[in-house]
């Protein structure tokens, strides 16, 4: 495959994780702030698809055309940069694989809320609190990959 081509989808896809995962987590707090069961409910059904559809998908190919880019352009994998960025996406997964579940618990919470006409349970505020907490974590080390990207330190 062309290096150009590739080098493209890698950009592509990291600036659709970014975006994504940005989008996701702004419409996510908002409607958990409205504290209204059926706008979280149908907020978390819209943000788990969009997971599924354009998160996911840009996770592996990130994976993939980086790997790739870094065979191909015969970079050191023991270089710091190419270390820390690996750390990092890993920590950014071991953060998102558990955010994923806490989605789809607190759009079933947000349901049952809705369903028996109860105000949102102390579970779902237990789940959010930790949806909010993991998302720091990967959303700084985005930030850091995209700085290792660019600057490339040595």
């Amino acid at each position: 495959m062309d290096y150009l081509w590739v080098k493209w989808l890698h950009i592509l896809s990291s600036t659709l994780l970014f975006g994504t995962g940005l989008g996701i987590a702004f419409f996510m707090w908002v409607a958990h702030r409205r504290g209204d069961p059926r706008v979280i409910a149908e907020t978390t059904r819209s943000v788990v698809i969009a997971d599924a559809c354009f998160t996911a998908p840009a996770v592996v190919i990130q994976l993939f055309s980086g790997l790739w880019l870094i065979h191909r352009l015969e970079i050191d994998l023991s270089s710091l940069w190419i270390k820390a960025t690996l750390i990092l996406f890993v920590l950014i997964g071991a953060c998102w694989l558990p955010v994923l579940w806490l989605q789809l618990r607190a759009r079933n919470l947000a349901r049952e809320a809705m369903t028996s006409g109860l105000p949102l349970s102390a579970q779902y505020q237990r789940v959010m609190r930790w949806w909010f907490w993991l998302g720091w974590p990967a959303f700084l080390s985005v930030m850091v990959i995209f700085w290792l990207m660019v600057m490339k330190p040595s």
